[in-house]
């Protein structure tokens, strides 16, 4: 057995890909299904070009939602909003290396709410930035598409980052997971698991599938089997 390898890896589906006018049930259904985490994308129209959900469908989310609520904050001046969206039951805060000017001290704020303190990454923003904060950080996510929009391709170069991200987090003693947020599928999953991702964002894959519940299993089976087989390697 290799005793460095990991547990399989979270899954989180995207809230970004459900449909809107049903997210109770969209929730509800997911409520027994392989998701570890729901994920919640928050855009203000203005870091990211579109507006997608605010603190109050957050609310209401979180009281038909059974898994950890992701919050991921595509908005500029986060830290004016952290309380709130403590308050209104997000478990995981990720804020965005691009839109924090004092990191450090936002990461600290979201750890004083009690909540897991995130960093996102955007596509052209290299992982060694986070190179003197990565020992405060519980969580970091990596986008492998633009932010802003759902159904995007996955940019390839993010298996070289992410294990460049997982050098960096040993180094510095980091026990932050790695998230991957945009264009997963079963094509890519195994090989941004073998790089070392540590939880994987699925939204139209998952929610443009005949059967999302299935389609997460199906994606919880393939990835734990891939782990066990490393397990014997």
């Amino acid at each position: 057995m290799n005793p460095t390898r990991r547990m399989a890896p979270l899954l989180a589906p995207s809230l970004l890909a459900a449909d809107f006018g049903n997210l109770q049930s969209e929730t509800e259904r997911l409520a027994d299904s392989a998701a570890d985490w729901l994920h919640f994308d928050v855009m203000d129209g203005r870091f990211v070009p579109n507006i997608s959900f605010g603190i109050p469908v957050l609310q209401a989310v979180h009281r038909h939602a059974k898994q950890p609520i992701d919050v991921h904050l595509m908005i500029e001046e986060p830290q004016n909003y952290l309380a709130a969206f403590r308050d209104a039951g997000a478990t995981n805060l990720t804020v965005h290396y691009e839109a924090c000017t004092h990191l450090h001290r936002v990461v600290q704020q979201i750890k004083q709410l009690g909540c897991r303190a995130g960093v996102a990454l955007n596509p052209h923003t290299p992982v060694w930035v986070l190179e003197d904060i990565a020992a405060d950080l519980d969580l970091v996510l990596v986008m492998s598409v633009n932010p802003g929009f759902g159904g995007q391709t996955f940019i390839p170069n993010t298996l070289r980052k992410v294990a460049a991200l997982k050098e960096l987090l040993v180094d510095s003693g980091s026990q932050a997971l790695i998230e991957i947020d945009g264009g997963v599928t079963l094509d890519n999953a195994g090989a941004l698991v073998e790089a070392g991702a540590d939880v994987l964002v699925a939204g139209s894959f998952v929610f443009n599938s005949a059967d999302p519940v299935a389609t997460l299993a199906e994606m919880r089976q393939q990835l734990t089997a891939l782990t066990e087989s490393g397990d014997q390697d």
